[in-house]
């Protein structure tokens, strides 16, 4: 859920090349219920705070406790394009651990995403051997 989902949808379309596959217009105005594509990743959102909604947008709570993965083509190329839409930048593309190139970023709406091109396979075991060490 968002605080405006037509502008959250704009900024989406602009930041990460989503489509707009379905947009359902609430009677009292807003939108009711949306579905973007983001490459294969199918999301759904609408305006919160409805009365009655169990659902709140994260800049109504003062952050989120979720984060959407994404894998993507090129994430460098979504990184930039949604820094100049006006994505904050929390972390920029990097080489992780675990195989995937990766960057996190933090839409206007306050939702926080990870997108990720992946890079190679690992076993269970090269992957614990990568861990960063706590």
């Amino acid at each position: 859920m968002v605080g405006d989902a037509a502008a959250a949808i704009d900024f989406y379309v602009r930041a990460f090349g989503a489509r707009e596959d379905i947009r359902i217009d609430a009677p009292g105005g807003g939108v009711l219920h949306a579905e973007i594509s983001i490459g294969r990743s199918v999301l759904m959102l609408g305006d919160g705070g409805a009365d009655g909604a169990p659902f709140t947008a994260p800049s109504a709570l003062g952050g989120t406790s979720v984060a959407l993965h994404v894998y993507v083509p090129d994430v460098d190329a979504l990184a930039a394009r949604a820094e100049a839409a006006g994505a904050d930048v929390l972390q920029p593309p990097t080489d992780m651990f675990h195989g995937d190139r990766t960057a996190v970023l933090k839409d206007p709406s306050g939702h926080v995403w990870i997108f990720l091109t992946h890079l190679e396979d690992l076993s269970a075991e090269e992957l614990h051997r990568r861990l960063p060490a706590g």
